[in-house]
């Protein structure tokens, strides 16, 4: 099947679980229910085009279909920025309260850890998927612990709202930076245009892009950046979801078979959009929310990243 009638099937299916979504069970409050629902899509479409989006990128990087930018720690990361905040100025402070210059400084922090974790890992030579499977682990495992103590001695009620944003929910979105997460995406897409022509080469592997004459160093640090930007923003409008990103990329390698970016970019955000969309129906109406969207994505991805591991050992 082409490519483009593949692409063109999942953006219908995309397209009808939206409708769906936003106009069955309405009863007589439309004018209530549907605003409110759009506003969910829209928060589906910006979260599962940025986690897509930075996985694809960020596997190319690393030249492997298993690492993904939560797994490295990310994640981790942004909910220790958040709880730091807190329990250094308060939950009333301004950076806490103003969620738009909160979300400046965490997009600002995880920039820099991007520069430094590409300064102190992903630039030697050598490095096997182990050993950044441990590294982005171990990490993750460090930033968890640091919040949990933080965590603990801080006021309960400031407890609370942290809390409320380590886990994804998108009952609970952050609609003010809906604006600024669609402007910010906008901008890094049109900032990573001019690097997509390097991610093919990339995929072969530094020594081979290097050879083809790309300037390696250059490019993988500002697609770092990118991913940075990307996760800080799904992260900040809904909560973390770890095993998104690598069970819709996967599912694209798979579907296209094609190492071609343009296609697996905008067939993972599409696959995205659909998981995200079908889970959140699936919660609302099957299980009438008595789990969340991130604990089955979670169960599904974490059983799919051990079947990765479990086949990339075997083909060794």
């Amino acid at each position: 099947m082409h490519k483009n009638i593949k692409m063109g099937i999942l953006a219908s299916i995309a397209v009808i679980l939206i409708i769906i979504f936003l106009f069955t069970d309405m009863g007589n409050y439309w004018e209530y229910v549907v605003p409110n629902r759009a506003i969910k899509i829209l928060a589906i479409i910006l979260t599962g085009t940025a986690i897509a989006f930075s996985t694809v990128v960020f596997q190319t990087i690393t030249n492997n279909r298993i690492l993904t930018p939560s797994i490295i720690g990310l994640d981790s990361l942004y909910m220790l920025i958040q709880t730091f905040l807190i329990f250094a100025f308060g939950s009333s402070s301004l950076t806490v309260m103003n969620k738009s210059l909160n979300f400046m400084i965490s997009v600002g922090l995880m920039v820099l850890f991007a520069g430094l974790l590409y300064r102190f890992l992903f630039k030697r030579e050598g490095q096997n998927i182990y050993f950044l499977l441990l590294v982005g682990l171990v990490m993750g495992t460090l930033f968890q612990s640091f919040s949990s103590f933080m965590q603990v001695i801080i006021d309960p009620n400031e407890f609370q709202v942290v809390q409320d944003r380590m886990f994804a929910s998108f009952n609970n979105i952050n609609t003010d930076l809906l604006l600024v997460s669609f402007v910010l995406i906008l901008l890094v897409s049109l900032y990573f245009a001019r690097f997509i022509k390097y991610l093919n080469v990339l995929s072969l592997g530094r020594e081979q892009a290097i050879n083809l004459g790309v300037d390696y160093n250059y490019v993988v640090k500002r697609l770092l950046i990118v991913v940075a930007i990307l996760i800080s923003i799904s992260t900040a409008l809904v909560g973390p979801i770890t095993f998104l990103g690598l069970l819709v990329v996967n599912v694209a390698y798979q579907f296209f078979k094609t190492y071609q970016h343009t296609h697996l970019i905008f067939g993972s955000i599409l696959i995205s959009i659909i998981a995200l969309i079908g889970g959140l129906l699936i919660v609302e109406r099957v299980f009438t929310f008595s789990t969340t969207l991130s604990v089955i994505i979670n169960f599904i991805g974490g059983v799919y990243f051990i079947y990765l591991l479990l086949k990339e050992n075997n083909s060794w």
